[in-house]
């Protein structure tokens, strides 16, 4: 997936800017803060989604590692601040930075499915980091992926949480909630 999906980079580098223009505000959720992600290799990038929804008046948070293992923390961030690697080598914002918890989380992924499946990189750290925010109330994620990145399904275990909607270059995708 990870191969097909810098091939999917490759033949569409506008593919950031048109889901961002797809997207459909009035669809998400009420929020005050979101949060995205600093996209790596060939990862998505939110910027522009994160462009328009600033455009808003709401707040960004970027995630944060503090151990290699753990869940992620958000912590507020604007552009021009500062951003420092964190315990995964990422570009975060700094400890200065005041933590929040995104009621929108727009989040990165290797293959999705239509019922909210994810395929994140392996390492478990959007699972425990929703599971976390969700303890605090809410959260809609969002998932950021080219369209070539759908699966049939997605392998699903007891701790994986789900995506409630899919944004790509093609659109959006509403989750159903329905059991199936």
């Amino acid at each position: 997936m990870r191969g097909a999906r810098r091939r999917l980079a490759e033949a569409r580098p506008d593919a950031a800017a048109r889901a961002a223009a797809l997207a459909p505000l009035e669809r998400l959720p009420r929020f005050e803060t979101f949060g995205a992600y600093h996209a790596l290799g060939s990862e998505m990038d939110p910027g522009p989604l994160a462009k328009r929804l600033l455009e808003t008046g709401a707040r960004l948070a970027l995630p944060a590692a503090e151990t290699p293992d753990g869940a992620l923390r958000f912590r507020l961030w604007s552009p021009g601040d500062p951003l420092a690697p964190d315990a995964v080598g990422v570009p975060s914002p700094t400890l200065a930075a005041p933590e929040a918890y995104p009621r929108l989380v727009i989040a990165p992924l290797l293959a999705f499915d239509r019922a909210g499946g994810r395929l994140g990189q392996g390492g478990g750290h959007y699972d425990r980091t929703l599971q976390n925010l969700r303890a605090h109330g809410p959260v809609f994620v969002l998932g950021l992926a080219y369209a070539g990145q759908e699966l049939e399904a997605i392998p699903m275990e007891p701790h994986d949480e789900r995506l409630d909607a899919i944004l790509t270059e093609s659109g959006y995708i509403a989750v159903s909630t329905e059991e199936t």
